[in-house]
């Protein structure tokens, strides 16, 4: 594992020319392991379990973001092993539009007795799984690498505050990668969560992978201002596998005869449904060709595990009728809707990054770190030359369990 921090030698930025460049050329792909080498993918979509709590159709009243509607204790099958009590909640935020929307989630304590001044508290911002209400992790049990993660965070003795995000489980579409939904998202939950009569310290950081590695810096950069007022002391985030810089990739992508790993088609298919819902003003089924326009309606009800196999072996050029930057102002609008920022944080990063994603290729974070060094940061960068993107999750526990004992000191 190598690491650099803010002020170490730049070697290892890469600029979003080169990215674009590399990725347009086809090279990334090539250079990657498979997709289906890929580290304990999430398990088949089951039957939902609600806990008796059905959001799915909730039409009640929803208050300012961050209000607690309600609380249920979560299904048995749902729990984790080193949780001592497990809820699910329903809570208030905000969706793409800045419109009153509610967003569901679950809440994990420990099983050890709560320090003086409660459990600190981790929000967890989960990676990929879909669009569809049946796709919501706090319906769904998690996978074997989420349980062994969640896990280590409960056995240090942090409370988890774990978003559905906006749109998924509730009414609405989640707009994938949308940066603002997100991080309201991942805020409000925090702040309706000290609101269950739990012994919850003030303190807490944000960890995400993969599309949660993107909320979580999106809420990292938003914390303070969107907490203000809540009493909320928020100290930093751990983010692995981010997929930053990805609008740059998606507004020139061109209808070419390449078939990219299916999860980057998967990723892609979400990124335009969620924008033409976010969007609705710029027509994206405008580039699509037939598979393509087949694609992104399944990807507003298809989970991740099965939509997989609907996007392997699609090339560019059957997902695209035409480049994608054909749109006007389309690299604008993607990098208003999608983009991770690279200034104004004013706590600590933790970025992990496997040098064997195929999901979300390395360059992606390591430009993001170049980017956030030049703009002077703090942030520090951890790479994992062996791991992939799944792998890079567990393989970064060494690393981020200190980083969050120091910045929650």
């Amino acid at each position: 594992m190598a690491v650099l921090r803010r002020g170490a030698p730049r070697t290892l930025g890469f600029s979003v020319a080169l990215i674009v460049s590399l990725i347009l050329a086809g090279l990334i792909p090539a250079l990657l392991v498979p997709a289906e080498a890929r580290a304990d993918g999430p398990p088949p979509t089951a039957t939902p379990i609600d806990s008796g709590l059905d959001a799915t159709g909730y039409s009640g009243p929803i208050g300012a973001p961050g209000t607690l509607i309600a609380q249920v204790p979560l299904a048995s099958p749902l729990t984790l092993p080193s949780a001592g009590r497990a809820y699910r909640i329903l809570y208030a935020s905000r969706d793409v539009h800045g419109r009153p929307a509610v967003s569901s989630g679950a809440v994990f304590l420990p099983k050890r007795a709560a320090p003086a001044g409660g459990y600190p508290v981790i929000a967890w911002a989960h990676g990929t799984t879909g669009l569809g209400d049946d796709c919501a992790p706090s319906v769904q049990p998690r996978s074997s690498r989420d349980t062994t993660y969640l896990d280590h965070w409960l056995d240090q003795g942090y409370a988890v505050v774990a978003t559905d995000y906006v749109g998924l489980g509730t009414p609405g579409l989640m707009n994938y990668l949308s940066g603002v939904s997100q991080a309201q998202s991942v805020v409000d939950s925090v702040i309706a969560a000290h609101q269950m009569g739990l012994p919850l310290a003030r303190k807490w950081a944000i960890v995400g992978q993969s599309q949660g590695a993107s909320a979580a810096l999106n809420a990292a950069r938003r914390a303070t201002a969107l907490s203000a007022g809540s009493g909320l002391d928020y100290r930093g985030v751990v983010a692995t596998g981010t997929p930053a810089n990805i609008e740059q990739i998606v507004s020139l992508a061109p209808p070419a005869p390449v078939a990219l790993p299916a999860a980057l088609t998967v990723y892609t298919a979400y990124i335009f449904a969620g924008f033409a819902d976010a969007r609705p003003d710029i027509d994206i089924a405008q580039v699509l060709g037939p598979k393509g326009r087949e694609l992104v309606a399944d990807a507003r009800t298809v989970c991740d595990p099965e939509m997989t196999p609907l996007a392997s072996g699609i090339r560019l050029d059957q997902l695209l009728s035409r480049p994608v930057s054909s749109i006007p102002g389309i690299r604008e609008a993607l990098t208003d809707y999608m983009g991770t920022p690279y200034s104004g944080y004013d706590r600590p990063i933790f970025l992990g990054q496997g040098l064997l994603d195929s999901d979300v290729p390395a360059p992606s974070a390591l430009s993001l770190y170049g980017q956030m060094v030049a703009a002077g940061q703090p942030v520090e960068l951890h790479v994992y030359p062996t791991k992939d993107h799944s792998g890079t999750v567990l393989a970064s526990i060494p690393d981020s369990t200190p980083f969050l004992a120091r910045i929650m000191r």
